[in-house]
């Protein structure tokens, strides 16, 4: 990226060459021409005075003729030195104005406010590369959760739609090309702040490149890259990348997921909830049960892989596209979906379900109001392409409706909210409903129907200083429940639920109360917030583990005591 500096210097050369030239000539002119003193004696001006004439008259504030009266010879000199001084002054203002209309002046503005901004990161933050639905739903869910990014986009026009955005964070945009190191290092990839880099662009091969630039520059460093093709995937995943996800495959296993366990498809999609959102619906939707028949509306990635999932559930399918493709051991119908005659032919009459899975939102309605109408009791699944498109797909209301951004960004955000969060959510995939719905339930039982907050903690010295001080000091065992006790009183509990124990290749789902905890041991927790400020209370003050293990009554310190009342408040 060029310098400001660099750039104002090359456009405004020729104007203040010629103004320096304007100015040089009218000091040493007024300097030699002679005038009169006030005594009528040949006098003439000193270098210094004829600079501060000149200087005073061409920035119009006009002194007037001193020290003395001017000669005629001084009055004409200066009359000339006016003019050459207002067509110097209109030159350079000229060219000032066309310097603010170059795009490469702007563009070079913005990148030196971009370096500062990021110079001026003090905090842990992510680096997200592309802008599209995927990566702008990613930075609202970074910005809602409170987290600090920086983000860029080759296209400018997406860099400047986010700008505008109602975001609580300012975070540092760029619209530069991601592929290149130095952009990358620009964006904050060397800062040790920088805790992750996200690449989520729609091109495979960009995404690849930045994997491999962040694992040159910065190794070791979290790389969480898309990735559409199996050859890309694969090679992201021979360079160390911590998460590789394909929007095709994470598409066709949350289909797979809601017609294979519809409580556990619910739970995955409450616990990766952005904050503030809702258990939704009340009670999942009831898929249709085996055998059946379905037809899945565009034959793409995306369709290809529910078509996969649909005959896994033991259902056969039908096909419908607009290329007349002919796969060999499934029917294919000809069309978009949204006429009556090809939905026909694909046996809509008995049907149990119906996939509209085209890349177009306008299509995907068409279609679904077209089956609907055909045969209102079938079970319609929608992919919604577009954020924008949410308030009609809403209105519509289809039985499901999977946001391909959504589920990228929910598996994107689980894997930076806390470590253990998306280990947790791997092994909800592999649980059964009833399972699912029991944890439902708890979780509900203690926030409510809102979506849980998640905490994750190591009990080692850098994490809970004050935990290993309380457990050296004590002689029993320290279990999970004692974890969950108030800190203000230990004889409530505050709301929150232990998820996972990892104790080295060991882990415990859903540990017990009476389970016992140990120095090095992992653990994570869903509960309110409010109750994760007060663990950490425990975690981090050697006084306050003290009182909720039970080592003593009442606060030793005058310091404790007022933390204690202030959180009570």
């Amino acid at each position: 990226m060029q310098s400001v500096f660099l750039i104002t210097i090359r456009r405004l050369r020729g104007p203040l060459i010629l103004i320096i030239l304007v100015f040089a000539v009218s000091t040493v002119g007024m300097a030699l021409i002679p005038g009169v003193d006030a005594q009528g004696q040949p006098w003439h001006m000193t270098i210094f005075q004829a600079f501060y004439f000149v200087t005073y008259t061409a920035t119009t504030i006009g002194f007037g003729e001193i020290p003395y009266a001017f000669t005629d010879q001084q009055r004409l000199f200066a009359t000339l030195i006016i003019y050459l001084l207002v067509i110097g002054w209109a030159y350079l203002l000229g060219a000032i104005l066309s310097l603010t209309q170059d795009r490469t002046f702007q563009q070079a503005l913005v990148g030196a406010r971009f370096r500062r901004a990021v110079a001026g990161l003090r905090e842990p933050f992510y680096l997200v590369c592309g802008l599209g639905e995927t990566g702008v739903t990613v930075v609202g869910m970074l910005d809602s959760l409170g987290y600090r990014f920086t983000a860029i986009d080759r296209d400018e026009r997406r860099v400047q739609a986010l700008e505008i955005e109602a975001l609580s964070l300012d975070a540092p945009l760029l619209a530069a090309d991601v592929r290149s190191p130095e952009t990358l290092s620009i964006a904050g990839l060397l800062k040790p702040e920088c805790k992750a880099v996200l690449a989520l662009c729609s091109d495979d091969e960009t995404n690849l490149a930045v994997a491999i630039t962040a694992c040159l520059l910065r190794p070791g460093l979290p790389i969480i890259g898309r990735a559409g093709s199996p050859a890309v995937a694969a090679s992201m995943t021979a360079l160390g990348t911590y998460r590789v996800i394909s929007p095709f495959r994470e598409f066709g296993e949350r289909v797979a997921l809601a017609m294979r366990a519809p409580d556990t498809y619910r739970l995955l999609a409450w616990l990766t909830g952005t904050p503030g959102s809702y258990l939704s619906p009340s009670r999942p939707p009831r898929m249709p049960t085996p055998p059946g028949h379905w037809i899945i509306c565009g034959y793409g990635r995306y369709g290809s892989e529910v078509v996969a999932a649909v005959q896994r559930a033991g259902f056969n399918a039908t096909i419908i596209d607009p290329a007349g493709l002919q796969v060999p051991g499934l029917r294919c119908v000809q069309g978009l979906g949204t006429g009556t005659p090809e939905l026909h032919e694909a046996g809509i009459e008995a049907a149990c379900g119906l996939f509209g899975g085209t890349d177009d939102d306008t299509t995907n309605l068409a279609i679904a109001i077209a089956a609907r109408r055909l045969n209102p009791a079938i079970f319609i699944i929608l992919r919604q392409n577009l954020q924008s498109s949410e308030i009609l797909f809403t209105r519509f209301g289809a039985d499901m409706t999977m946001v391909t951004s959504q589920i990228i960004a929910t598996e994107c955000i689980a894997v930076l909210r806390t470590p253990l969060l998306a280990e947790f959510l791997d092994l909800v995939r592999r649980k059964g409903d009833l399972w699912a719905y029991s944890l439902v339930e708890s979780l509900r039982t203690l926030v409510g129907e809102e979506a849980p907050s998640f905490w994750s903690f190591a009990i080692e010295p850098g994490e809970a200083p004050g935990l290993l001080d309380a457990m050296d000091r004590l002689d029993g065992p320290i279990r999970v429940g004692d974890l969950t006790r108030s800190a203000q009183s230990r004889q409530d509990r505050i709301p929150c639920l232990a998820l996972l124990l990892v104790r080295g290749t060991q882990t415990i789902e859903l540990p017990d109360d009476d389970v016992a905890v140990a120095a090095n041991d992992r653990l994570l927790f869903a509960g309110r917030r409010a109750a994760g400020d007060n663990q950490s209370l425990m975690l981090r003050n050697a006084n306050a583990a003290a009182y909720v293990l039970g080592n003593r009554r009442e606060a030793e310190s005058w310091v404790w005591r007022a933390i204690g009342r202030a959180m009570a408040r």
